[in-house]
């Protein structure tokens, strides 16, 4: 039985009541609310392992409670969007979501998700507390320029300051870094990442977007992350 508890933050009572019912039934424990503001004061009470969030909200939408989630939290969250909203699922991944589901979407289609982060998110958190008080190894050391990456204690810092990590964006750039100079097509770094057939790459495109923003002294010439155009994207050997 899973004892995750996952916040579903959705103005549309039918559906928020019918997504709880979905995640109940494999064992989830299950919250809702009803826009964003009422979604942080939740986050604020309980310990939550995933968000469900939809888009269009009254008082507080969802990507901005995406952005103010961030400053604090980094369990996953999975934006609900309607197909018209495509420029609301990019700009909510780039204010730190991990994955999007479009309106009207299959309730097998949204469990597969929700699994598919909490695995990765139990990984990520274990490795992370196991590794945390382990002494730094030059073989768990990945380092290019003043990149620096622990994969142990999944620590990663950039001219050795600290640098904060979503799951998803610590992955991607795990991949590129172990492979310096190598070029990776995006369907290629989706597959890896997510386990799954490439449908819709712009997902990659809003991660490394993200991560530039990150590494990077001037993210529109950068350094380390270079994209190889109608090919992929790379770091840069040193």
């Amino acid at each position: 039985m899973n004892k995750e508890h996952i916040l579903i933050i959705e103005d549309e009572k039918e559906i928020a009541l019918a997504v709880e019912a979905y995640l109940s039934n494999q064992g989830y424990l299950v919250s809702i609310a009803s826009n964003g503001v009422e979604g942080l004061e939740l986050v604020e009470k309980h310990k939550f392992d995933l968000a469900i969030v939809d888009v269009m909200m009254p008082r507080m939408d969802g990507v901005t409670f995406t952005m103010k989630l961030r400053e604090k939290y980094h369990f996953p969250v999975i934006i609900l969007s309607a197909k018209s909203e495509e420029v609301d699922q990019i700009m909510g991944l780039n204010m730190g979501a991990d994955d999007y589901v479009t309106k009207p979407f299959r309730p097998l289609e949204l469990l597969a998700r929700v699994n598919s982060q909490l695995r990765r998110y139990r990984r990520f958190e274990s490795a992370h507390v196991k590794n945390n008080e382990a002494t730094k190894d030059s073989q768990h050391i990945l380092r290019i320029g003043g990149l620096e990456m622990d994969t142990e204690s999944k620590e990663f810092t950039v001219d050795g300051e600290r640098v904060r990590l979503t799951p998803m964006e610590y992955k991607i750039l795990n991949l590129l870094l172990s492979y310096p100079g190598r070029v990776f097509p995006a369907e290629e770094i989706y597959e890896r990442i997510w386990n799954e057939t490439a449908v819709n790459t712009d997902t990659i495109m809003v991660h490394i977007r993200k991560i530039r923003e990150k590494i990077e002294i001037n993210p529109k010439n950068p350094k380390y992350l270079k994209v190889v155009w109608g090919v992929g994207y790379k770091i840069e050997k040193q």
